[in-house]
């Protein structure tokens, strides 16, 4: 009787319990704009160049209030993490689809700016 009964909370905690999978959080990637006139992404350390499709979270730092942190991608798709004049940081949970991105500041888009694609 035991046995029969430990085998169905098993079950049921198979059922109702989500799988490790679904607890782990989305890679983060970590932007910095400023306080010069820099602007980076990466992930690990490492300046992101290509990333799988999927949904990540975005750590933006903001270290100037003359700067911003954009994203353009796909079919005109746009976010603004930042804009001038914040200074801090935020973090955004985003699902990146097939595509060319751009990161950007806005003021000073014409020469801080980076790009990756996402296959």
């Amino acid at each position: 009787m035991k046995r029969a009964h430990l085998a169905a909370i098993a079950a049921l905690a198979a059922f109702v319990l989500p799988s490790a999978s679904a607890l782990a959080s989305p890679p983060k990637l970590t932007g910095v704009v400023g306080p010069g006139f820099t602007i980076t992404l990466t992930q690990g350390g490492k300046k992101v160049k290509t990333l799988k499709a999927g949904t990540y979270t975005f750590v933006i730092s903001d270290k100037s209030g003359m700067h911003s942190f954009g994203l353009d991608g796909p079919n005109g798709w746009s976010k603004d993490f930042t804009t001038v004049p914040f200074v801090g940081t935020k973090t955004f949970t985003v699902a990146l689809k097939k595509g060319k991105y751009k990161y950007y500041c806005q003021p000073h888009e014409s020469f801080m700016f980076g790009n990756f694609t996402v296959t």
